[in-house]
């Protein structure tokens, strides 16, 4: 399995000049490949793959030797990020892809890094082609031997770059002594089946306040000057905030829940669906369903731990004997007539939700 370090960056004044041309040069390759394939689709009814607009990068090269700037690597990766982006939309399952501004075109890859050797010849370095060793805080060991990917991202407040390794998952273990369910849910984030209930922090909605203001600052600022660059920044900063403190929220519950248990079950939720409803779609998002479950599966695969999702249909509205007990979201007490079980409903939920589980993995 790959895993992603993420370390800080700290580029001299001109590494980070090269790198901030890295990234107009790749907007510029990028929109202009998208250009070229809707033109020719327009004009002659035919898509424009991306083995054929990697095999004119030398001669658009020699046209505009500007590009000679980059890495010959991170030019394709940009075409393939084109070319994925065309794939999802013929996939159903992203929508047609847009032109880039420069605020979302805000990283580049180098897919082979070559030599570990070269890559990471010095200790708090690592190489990047075209521009140099650049200094990282590796605040973490990782396996420099298996690295397959480099990839450099600029932020709000600097510059990042994330490092794919390949390391061997664990064998998962046969046993369960330790099984959880868990039900994820809005007013709280998740209840595990053995009674223990996480609180949902909300870190958008508490950060409502601060964006609006920021928002109304940038929306007075004249286009082009430097004080909308100020305010834009710093609207920036309290999204990047909020996305940070998420991530950490995520990371450290996943963390907590795979060292506990053996066996962890959760429901195959359709966030995508889900998120569509208007009511509802901030909170969702905020909540980070997905990603949380995403966490889950490669710690969990990591440990030799076993992550079983199971169909949502019907986990609310069941009760652990089988019995049907329907109800609406207002009623957050499960009552059984059959069983005469009397339980908060979102505990009962993650009990059903481990037990469709472990019929699953019997």
């Amino acid at each position: 399995m790959q895993i992603t370090y993420q370390f800080r960056l700290y580029p001299t004044p001109e590494q980070e000049e090269r790198m901030i041309r890295t990234l107009i040069l790749c907007r510029r390759l990028y929109n202009r490949a998208k250009e070229q394939r809707d033109t020719v689709y327009s004009q002659e009814g035919k898509t424009v793959t991306y083995a054929k607009q990697q095999n004119e990068l030398p001669a658009f090269k020699k046209e505009f030797p500007e590009y000679k700037e980059v890495h010959s690597q991170v030019l394709q990766d940009c075409l393939r990020r084109l070319d994925d982006a065309y794939q999802r939309f013929f996939r159903g399952e992203a929508g047609f892809p847009h032109y880039k501004s420069a605020d979302r075109y805000l990283s580049f890859t180098y897919p082979q890094p070559g030599a570990v050797g070269k890559t990471f010849a010095r200790d708090g370095y690592v190489y990047l082609s075209k521009i140099g060793f650049v200094r990282l805080r590796a605040h973490r060991p990782f396996d420099r031997a298996n690295v397959t990917q480099i990839n450099v991202k600029r932020h709000a407040d600097g510059w990042m770059v994330g490092i794919g390794v390949n390391i061997e998952a664990a064998e998962a273990g046969q046993t369960a002594e330790t099984a959880v369910g868990i039900d994820v849910g809005l007013r709280t984030f998740a209840a595990l089946s053995d009674d223990t209930k996480v609180d949902n922090p909300r870190y958008l909605r508490k950060a409502e306040k601060r964006l609006r203001r920021a928002q109304r600052r940038l929306s007075r600022k004249a286009h082009g000057s430097r004080n909308r660059q100020k305010a834009k920044r710093k609207f920036s900063d309290i999204h990047q905030k909020v996305a940070r403190q998420r991530k950490d929220f995520l990371h450290k519950q996943s963390h907590r829940i795979v060292q506990g248990h053996d066996l962890i079950a959760v429901e195959q939720l359709r966030v995508k669906n889900m998120i569509r409803n208007r009511r509802l779609s901030k909170s969702i998002a905020d909540a980070g369903w997905r990603t949380f479950i995403t966490y889950l599966s490669y710690k969990a695969a990591r440990q030799g731990k076993r992550l079983v999702q199971v169909p949502a249909h019907g986990t609310s509205q069941t009760c652990i004997c089988g019995a049907d007990v329907p109800k609406t979201l207002a009623i957050r007490l499960h009552e059984c007539k059959k069983c005469g079980l009397v339980q908060d409903r979102d505990i009962v939920s993650a009990r059903v939700i481990l037990q469709r589980a472990l019929n699953i993995v019997a």
